[in-house]
């Protein structure tokens, strides 16, 4: 099979001042990518990594996802699209649910819409451990722009031009937003590191993991799977102790806070119903879109036959990294290897 990624010369990156847009375009410049257009809604981050690249590859787009027109203004003539943009920060999008609704469902649909009607090669939506078994806004929307990416790829069919696709992964280690930079920040000020709940588990995944699975997704996909990456995973506290003995403040205060709003004491990357319709690749697992419509008897009739024999595969019962494996983990970032040399340990 030819390689899909010597194929294509014009990518796109909704969401592409975010942390995964940054490392994604820094990743296919280097890879000698022809053009990379960046279509976001912040200037200001816009202006900051022309600035900061000043490489002629890379085409700014300013607009929102939520806008039909400025996502089909810079979906022409591009070969793959990879979709980030979205509303990610699980207590704003508990409070503002309609903007979440916007922006992760409709502007997804808009995305993905207009990538068919450009006739782009592929469409990779990015997603996230919330979307299974959602219990907060955040979840419930990228969960539905999930089920908006399959319609789409259940339409096309197999033999389209265009492949629709998603990845669905865990928690980004050092991405805007999360823990980690919180922590590490609360630790060099003298603060106390504040923890919701210590027994939690998160998956641990740098961003290059990330980057990987939409290359694998793109390289592999057929017409609307779904593909997810395997991932190591620890406690809260597990997390914050090795920080703190890499950092060497072992005695640092840590304040138990309670539980945020619409928080899990576990993360799920996949239940048991789609691992039963999946195919194990080593690193990742590839869910193969049920391609069945309203218009059969089956559906109304008969229903599936056959039990499922799996569990779900979530954040409890991955790989559980220790302190030292967590440690290890972190000192292959960039951003801690930053921090550290910046308090001289």
């Amino acid at each position: 099979m030819v390689h899909r990624e010597q194929e294509i010369r014009r990518v796109l990156i909704t969401g592409g001042t975010g942390s995964f847009g940054k490392t994604m375009l820094k990743d296919l410049l280097g890879k000698g990518i022809e053009e990379v257009r960046i279509l976001s809604r912040d200037e200001e981050k816009q202006d900051a990594l022309r600035n900061d690249l000043r490489d002629e590859r890379v085409r700014y787009y300013v607009g929102d996802i939520r806008d039909r027109g400025a996502v089909e203004r810079s979906m022409h003539g591009v070969d793959a699209v990879f979709h980030a943009a979205a509303l990610k920060q699980v207590p704003s999008c508990e409070f503002f649910p309609h903007e979440a609704v916007l922006t992760n469902i409709i502007g997804s649909e808009n995305v993905i819409r207009s990538g068919i009607t450009a006739g782009v090669k592929s469409v990779v939506c990015l997603s996230t451990d919330k979307a299974v078994f959602p219990v907060n806004a955040m979840g419930m929307t990228k969960a539905l722009m999930e089920k908006t990416a399959a319609a789409a790829a259940r339409e096309l069919g197999p033999t389209a031009k265009t492949t629709v696709s998603s990845v669905r992964y865990g928690n980004v280690m050092y991405s805007r937003g999360s823990a980690i930079p919180l922590f590490v920040r609360q630790l060099k000020s003298g603060r106390p590191i504040t923890v919701t709940e210590p027994k939690m588990t998160r998956f641990l995944m740098p961003l290059r993991d990330s980057v990987a699975l939409v290359h694998h997704a793109f390289n592999n996909a057929r017409q609307g799977d779904l593909f997810i990456k395997k991932a190591p995973a620890s406690t809260i506290d597990v997390l914050v102790d090795a920080l703190k003995e890499l950092f060497g403040m072992p005695d640092h205060e840590v304040e138990v806070i309670g539980w945020r709003h619409a928080e899990k004491l576990y993360e799920t990357l996949a239940n048991a119903q789609e691992l039963a319709n999946s195919e194990d690749m080593g690193e990742y697992f590839r869910i193969v879109l049920d391609m069945r419509d309203l218009n059969y008897k089956p559906y109304f009739t008969e229903g599936e036959l056959g039990t499922v024999r799996h569990e779900d595969y979530h954040s409890h019962n991955t790989e559980q990294l220790d302190i030292v494996g967590v440690k290890e983990l972190l000192l292959t970032l960039p951003e801690i290897q930053a921090e550290l040399d910046g308090v001289g340990v």
